[in-house]
């Protein structure tokens, strides 16, 4: 069965950090580009970062929402079958559910991105 879990959401004071994981069952993630998505009350859903395919190489390429740059970090661990997101320097507006899917590529729009997880919930409040 192919699926996609996220975790490690929570509340958290602003300029705190989390990481969340998204880990797959029943296929290997290096095979697609994996994106972050997250979607606050009211908004609609945006990308906030993607991580390529390894392709034989030691890194992946990465891209991510101008208002995350130098804040948010996304990773894979090809080995644990799992691609995080880390996220420092928090504010309120960071404040969504977040959700991890799987594309061809990274340039995809977001109705390519064929498999998602279930979401979870980051807030950031003091």
């Amino acid at each position: 069965q192919v699926q996609l879990v996220e975790s490690g959401g929570g509340l958290v004071q602003p300029g705190g950090s989390l990481r969340l994981s998204c880990s797959a069952s029943g296929f290997t993630l290096d095979y697609y580009a994996i994106g972050w998505f997250r979607q606050a009350p009211g908004k609609l859903r945006e990308g906030v970062a993607c991580i390529g395919t390894t392709e034989g190489r030691s890194y992946s390429n990465a891209r991510y929402v101008d208002s995350v740059k130098g804040r948010f970090t996304i990773s894979r661990d090809n080995a644990k079958n799992t691609v995080y997101l880390q996220m420092n320097s928090l504010k309120p507006e960071d404040t969504a559910v977040y959700y991890c899917a799987t594309a061809g590529f990274c340039g995809a729009a977001q109705d390519e991105f064929d498999y998602w997880g279930q979401g979870t919930q980051v807030a950031v409040s003091s």
